[in-house]
């Protein structure tokens, strides 16, 4: 008799997890995800109305949401908020920031403001929800959010791609120092997506075009296309992924 594989497992009930600027944008689409596989959400930013409205719409679709306003790249606020909370099966580093500009315009604020919540934010969030993970002794899946510019250039994005490429590099060391605990450590590469606060941006039609004619699908990303590869991650459909960086680029880095 044949004897088949188990089926991949995509549900997170029991878990708790964490999502960094998440009362919209990538951060809400990927809690939401996390809330309807079964996970219980905390939902992460600075803004307490937005917070609350996000959690309000995880809720009514029948998820378990709560918030916590946190300025993440404080270490000290984040040390002592996550102290209290947890431990975090499943941390999506979310929080981030682009300010485009040409090399010449960038400033030094400009610098510490890209790497002070693309970079640090992040490293102080593992290590909080890390040090949680050990002392309980769980497994755990981190989910940094990087960029298909953490692995090409681009005009304009000099500090951008420099902290994603970061991002990228921090990944791959922390996948090898964590995974005799069972905590994977993984990156997650959007391209270009449309939203909200982007769409102004893309009814400019030469960096439209500009972008489009990078992407092999031939489109823009959405908010929808985030959610399948934020639970494969988070899962244990992904066992034994880490150290990796899932593409989510149209095929922007095919080329």
């Amino acid at each position: 008799m044949t004897i088949l594989p188990p089926l991949p497992h995509f549900r997170l009930e029991g878990r708790q997890a964490l999502v960094t600027g998440a009362s919209r944008g990538i951060g809400l689409a990927a809690a939401a995800a996390l809330a309807g596989a079964g996970a219980e959400v905390t939902l992460v930013a600075r803004s307490e109305p937005d917070l609350e409205s996000a959690c309000a719409a995880i809720r009514a679709r029948g998820g378990l949401c709560d918030a916590l306003v946190l300025d993440v790249t404080d270490p000290a606020a984040v040390d002592s908020a996550l102290a209290q909370r947890g431990p975090f099966q499943v941390l999506v580093n979310n929080a981030g920031m682009n300010r485009p500009l040409a090399l010449a315009e960038l400033s030094p604020e400009d610098l510490d403001a890209i790497f002070d919540l693309n970079v640090k934010a992040a490293f102080y969030v593992s290590r909080a929800v890390t040090r949680a993970l050990t002392a309980a002794g769980l497994p755990g899946s981190i989910i940094n959010v990087s960029s298909q510019m953490g692995h090409v250039g681009g005009p304009r994005r000099t500090m951008y791609c420099a902290s994603k490429h970061a991002l990228e590099g921090m990944t791959k060391a922390l996948a090898w120092e964590l995974g005799r605990q069972a905590i994977r450590v993984n990156t997650l590469c959007p391209t270009f997506l449309e939203t909200d606060m982007t769409r102004a941006m893309f009814a400019e039609p030469t960096f439209r075009n500009w972008v489009l004619e990078r992407i092999a699908l031939g489109r823009l990303g959405q908010l929808e296309d985030i959610g399948g590869a934020i639970v494969f991650l988070a899962s244990d459909a992904s066992s034994l992924v880490t150290g990796s960086a899932l593409m989510l680029d149209g095929g922007w880095t095919a080329a």
